[in-house]
């Protein structure tokens, strides 16, 4: 990456945002996770996030939303539930499955390791001055409205799942 790339949001450079943004993003999550001891292995951390963001949902749904197998997420399931993390609750649409939610331990679990994590990274940020501040604050707002664009453009429905 050429520092004497134009920052615009059109052209070439536009184009490169998305890749320059998921770039910065895994470098900021691995220089987070590397400072702090989470109390789950991540994969299950990343479960929960899941859960926590998409709400309830069936087993062959978290595994597409995680690109995985069923007997892979099955196993990730059962280890968050033995832990209190989860429970299966009976879908209301269709008996014969299950749903998986996230517990109230499993918030706190989680709540945890998102203030760990940031704790491990806000030394840096206060390194920073008040514009840079100020202009990673607008691009976390930014990207939260760009979510839940996604969010509210998804395919992804509780009540008509992936497997049926």
């Amino acid at each position: 990456m050429s520092s004497s790339a134009p920052k615009t949001a059109s052209g070439s450079a536009g184009r490169q945002l998305g890749s320059d943004l998921l770039t910065v993003v895994a470098r900021l999550n691995r220089l987070a996770n590397q400072r702090i001891r989470l109390p789950v292995p991540w994969a299950q951390a990343r479960l929960l996030s899941t859960i926590d963001d998409h709400g309830e949902a069936r087993i062959s749904d978290l595994a597409a939303l995680d690109h995985c197998s069923q007997p892979t997420m099955t196993t990730q399931v059962r280890r968050l539930e033995d832990a209190g993390l989860v429970s299966r609750t009976t879908d209301p649409v269709d008996a014969r499955a299950v749903l998986i939610r996230i517990t109230d331990d499993g918030r706190k679990v989680l709540a945890d390791a998102r203030r760990d994590r940031a704790e491990a990274i806000d030394p840096w940020l206060e390194r920073l001055g008040p514009e840079d501040r100020e202009t990673l604050s607008d691009a976390v707002d930014a990207i939260r409205r760009l979510l839940r664009d996604v969010a509210d453009n998804s395919t992804f429905d509780r009540n008509s799942t992936l497997d049926r």
